[in-house]
């Protein structure tokens, strides 16, 4: 007989820093309840480049030069909040709060890939990217939340800080896919 052994147990570390960036994406914790550990900020740099190549992997649409646009604009998002923690006198925060804003980005675009995948035989690439990308526009009240927790700020500023973040990502993205 092979024995098998349960993902669950193999790797319990996982489970509890998947609960943690769900209760995060959903808006019910902030960065304060990750643990302020370099290996946490390793593993949610992990999942996110899982996320990214799963959307390589099962989006047609999606090319090699989109992954690497992806990577840069979300460093790019990523150094900006890494900033206005800094700027806010919270330099103590920052780890906490880049594995966050890192984690639930690579979560979302789980869900994001998973939606497309599933739902584009039934409902066609029309209407699953258009849920996936408002799925991929709940990364802008996500990012907000964290932001104004780690900077403690209201939500109202984090929102306003994560929408001008996405601003400048979309610019970036806008002006590099212009060029020929």
């Amino acid at each position: 007989m092979i024995a098998t052994s349960d993902w669950s147990t193999a790797h319990p570390e996982l489970l509890p820093l998947l609960k943690t960036l769900f209760d995060i994406t959903l808006l019910r914790k902030g960065p304060q309840h990750i643990p302020r550990s370099v290996v946490m900020l390793i593993m949610n740099i992990a999942l996110w480049l899982f996320s990214a190549l799963a959307m390589l992997a099962f989006i047609d649409r999606f090319d090699e030069s989109e992954f690497f646009l992806g990577i840069f604009s979300g460093m790019v998002g990523i150094l900006c909040y890494a900033g206005l923690v800094v700027l806010a006198g919270q330099p103590d925060r920052l780890l906490q709060t880049i594995s966050a804003v890192i984690g639930c980005g690579a979560l979302i675009t789980l869900v994001f890939v998973v939606e497309y995948v599933l739902l584009t035989p039934f409902i066609g690439e029309g209407w699953a990217g258009l849920i996936a990308t408002l799925i991929l526009f709940w990364s802008i009240p996500v990012e907000g939340h964290i932001i104004a927790s780690a900077i403690d700020r209201h939500w109202y500023v984090g929102i306003l800080l994560a929408v001008t973040v996405f601003g400048l990502q979309y610019f970036i993205n806008s002006l590099v896919a212009s060029v020929p």
